[in-house]
C-alpha cells in the first residue's frame, strides 16, 4: 500500500477530483498555500495498492499540465528591494507535485 500525495493549483484540482472519482480512487482534499506566488493549491492524500499506483499517476499527469500565466509578483514588504521587479513576469503554473510513500499500516475504522 502507498500514500500519494498530490500538490496541485486549484484550477486543476476540480478536474483531477472528477478524474479520481471516476476511476475509483478515494481521495481527501486539503487546502493548501504555495510559496513562491502564494497562490491557492489543493493538497490530494490518497490511498492505493501499489499496483494503482501507475494508474493513479497516469490520472494525475493527464488533469493536471504545466502552463504559463502571466503574474504580477508581491511587493517584497520588509524585504530585499533590489531583487523585486514592479511589472508582470510569465511563469510556469500548474502541473503536479507528487510524493509516493510507502504504508506500513492501515486501519479503517
Amino acid at each position: 500500500m502507498k500514500l500519494v500525495i498530490a500538490v496541485v493549483q486549484d484550477q486543476d484540482s476540480n478536474r483531477l477530483s472528477n478524474g479520481l472519482t471516476k476511476n475509483e480512487f478515494r481521495a481527501t482534499k486539503l487546502a493548501s498555500t504555495g510559496g513562491f506566488l502564494r497562490s491557492g493549491n489543493t493538497t490530494f492524500l490518497i490511498g492505493v495498492a501499489d499496483d494503482r499506483v501507475p494508474h493513479l499517476l497516469d490520472i494525475i499527469r493527464e488533469n493536471c499540465r504545466a502552463r504559463e500565466q502571466m503574474v504580477a509578483p508581491i511587493s517584497p514588504m520588509g524585504g530585499n528591494a533590489d531583487s523585486y521587479i514592479p511589472y508582470p513576469v510569465e511563469v510556469e503554473v500548474g502541473g503536479a507535485i507528487v510524493f509516493v510513500m510507502p504504508i506500513e499500516q492501515f486501519h479503517h475504522f
